[in-house]
């Protein structure tokens, strides 16, 4: 079944149309499609064209981090369980500093929750700097204070407060720190700890209408199991599926039909995530899909990055698999150049005790800045097709 009104695409920068539309999306008017800057206007079509089910209320393109961005159908019931779930976990309604983009779930779901709650939220706006966003922070007028960051935003927030009591302070002033979107390095929760900021870890996805896991712990009536060692979601914020224009709907079912599976009346979200549930907690591991086959032994890159991030100057490192003559694959990195890095042996000795032999990097290579998505997470096609022109004319070099 399709809906009866007909998508609208909305540029996230106009602010004036896309919360309106929201707040009737969410009452059960017209579904709404949060448009990107840089969303083609055939990809946008190709939407409009698409069939969607029923109770769409809003159709969000995933940020591509794990391969090609897919549009993904979510109601306002997941998205509206996903806002009070998160208010019920946090202590209660508050006001939403927004610092992330509409067409990401994560900025999204801020709007939401500020829909839900009825109180108007905060916009920082631009590119990101620490010192302007807790200048933003000044701006709200509410006892409760939310923000929602990636780990790379986090980070500079915490290197400013470190140096700045007055921006410790604001820091510390928000009910809750809300990062996801990319795994936190102990490293990172330990100077949150000794700041007193109040930082909440968010696990999920645009397929469960935003976190759904805060600090390893089910919030609302998410379920979580682990299956064949992935990460297996269940709960009113899951989405109804996948969309895909016309001619293509087939391939969109097929996705679907794969990634939520029903299983004793149960509804399940395969997120493609490797996971272990220990005294009723998550841990991540990384995606099922980054792993290399190294001398025979699987190495996670994921767990290799989670390693580097944890040594001084390594914190933005990025792990990808590399051709061996003798070991067929090896890891290598890259990372954002940091004063007061570790060296590159003392890299490889580490991993090396801590994950073995067979995931010891085999070079590093040092950029200025990585390729970023918009969300913040490290662009992996975009580094890895860099690496490989960067291989290319090594070789012509030396021929």
């Amino acid at each position: 079944m399709s809906t009866q009104a007909p998508l609208r695409p909305i540029p996230v920068d106009d602010r004036a149309w896309l919360l309106p539309a929201l707040a009737d999306a969410l009452r059960g008017g017209a579904p709404v499609l949060p448009v990107a800057p840089d969303l083609g206007d055939d990809e946008v079509r190709r939407l409009q064209a698409a069939s969607l089910p029923a109770e769409t209320a809003v159709l969000v393109r995933t940020s591509g981090s794990s391969g090609v961005p897919k549009a993904v159908a979510l109601s306002a019931a997941a998205l509206i369980a996903s806002a009070e779930a998160t208010h019920e976990a946090l202590g209660g309604p508050g006001q939403w500093l927004v610092t992330l983009p509409a067409h990401l779930i994560s900025g999204l779901q801020m709007l939401v929750r500020s829909q839900v709650s009825g109180i108007e939220p905060v916009f920082f706006d631009g590119p990101f700097d620490a010192e302007a966003l807790l200048a933003a922070a000044e701006r709200m007028d509410h006892e409760r204070r939310y923000v929602s960051l990636v780990p790379v935003q986090f980070g500079r927030l915490l290197d400013l407060a470190e140096g700045d009591p007055a921006a410790a302070d604001t820091l510390r002033g928000f009910a809750a720190v809300l990062v996801g979107g990319q795994a936190i390095s102990l490293a990172m929760r330990q100077r949150a700890h000794e700041l007193g900021v109040n930082l909440r870890r968010s696990y999920g996805m645009t397929e469960t209408a935003g976190g759904c896991v805060y600090d390893g712990v089910e919030i609302g009536d998410t379920r979580m199991r682990i299956r064949g060692g992935e990460v297996q979601l269940s709960g009113s914020c899951l989405a109804t599926g996948y969309v895909e224009g016309a001619g293509e709907a087939a391939g969109a079912q097929a996705l679907t039909d794969e990634r939520f599976v029903e299983e004793n009346g149960t509804r399940w979200y395969r997120t493609g995530d490797a996971g272990e549930l220990l005294g009723g907690m998550l841990t991540v591991t990384g995606r099922l899909d980054r792993v290399i086959i190294s001398g025979g032994v699987n190495v996670s890159l994921d767990e290799v990055e989670r390693v580097v991030r944890e040594l001084p100057g390594w914190s933005s490192a990025v792990a990808l698999g590399a051709p061996h003559p003798e070991w067929g694959e090896r890891a290598s990195l890259v990372v954002e150049t940091e004063p007061g890095a570790v060296s590159l042996d003392e890299v490889r000795a580490t991993v090396k005790q801590q994950l073995g032999a067979a995931a010891v990097p085999e070079w590093a290579t040092e950029t200025e800045a990585l390729p970023r998505l918009a969300g913040g997470k490290p662009d992996i096609a975009s580094i890895e097709r860099w690496i490989a022109e960067l291989r290319q004319t090594f070789r012509q070099t030396r021929q």
